[in-house]
């Protein structure tokens, strides 16, 4: 019976105890400590807080809520309408005095205001051609010393609805079909149909 050992074993036992030897004296490199929106340390990201080993999850585990609140938000869907659209900030200088008609600080003259202006198509998608034929929406956020005032329009000097009641019904039936992601002529037409005061306005989105 040989009881001698191959080389290649003492070199691997070799290797090893250096290994071990170089991981005993390298100094642990301590981490980040991982901390939640407030500051406050998270002390588990992986267990929930239970009301018992194997209870319900307690709403008062605030890492639990604030990991999934992040998760929802991690991608922000595209806009059900006026997806497409383009931005600048500026700023409006009041010119003339009109305190006989509003008291609101913006509208005092010689006042500056920063504004952001976004211009946008409206039924189509964020990745849709300009050269569509489509509503176009104009819109302004004032930056103002008393609160922040949107103001928001169309092209149109009408509207397709006067009640907001209407409006998803309206957006469903510009919409493309969403079964198969197709424009269909019949859905507008069914809406205009059953909604009169709409006429105007689609003559204007027709023919202007």
């Amino acid at each position: 019976m040989n009881n001698t050992c191959s080389p290649g074993i003492f070199t691997t036992r070799k290797k090893l105890v250096i290994l071990l030897t170089s991981l005993a004296i390298t100094p642990i490199t301590q981490a980040d400590i991982l901390t939640r929106d407030n500051g406050a340390p998270v002390g588990d990201n992986q267990n929930s807080q239970t009301a018992g080993a194997g209870g319900p999850a307690l709403l008062q585990d605030v890492q639990l809520l604030q990991k999934l609140q992040r998760f929802d938000r991690e991608r922000i869907p595209e806009r059900v309408v006026h997806a497409r659209g383009t931005g600048a900030h500026g700023e409006f200088t009041a010119t003339a005095d009109i305190s006989d008609l509003t008291v609101a600080k913006v509208f005092s003259a010689g006042s500056k205001t920063p504004v952001f202006v976004r211009f946008s198509s409206v039924v189509h998608g964020n990745h849709s051609p300009e050269t569509l034929r489509d509503p176009r929406g104009f819109a302004t956020k004032f930056y103002t010393t008393e609160g922040n005032w949107d103001l928001v329009g169309n092209n149109f000097p009408t509207f397709f609805i006067r009640d907001a009641i209407k409006f998803p019904d309206m957006v469903h039936a510009f919409k493309p079909d969403p079964r198969t992601n197709l424009d269909d002529d019949s859905r507008r037409f069914d809406f205009f149909s059953h909604v009169p005061e709409s006429i105007r306005t689609l003559t204007t989105a027709l023919f202007k």
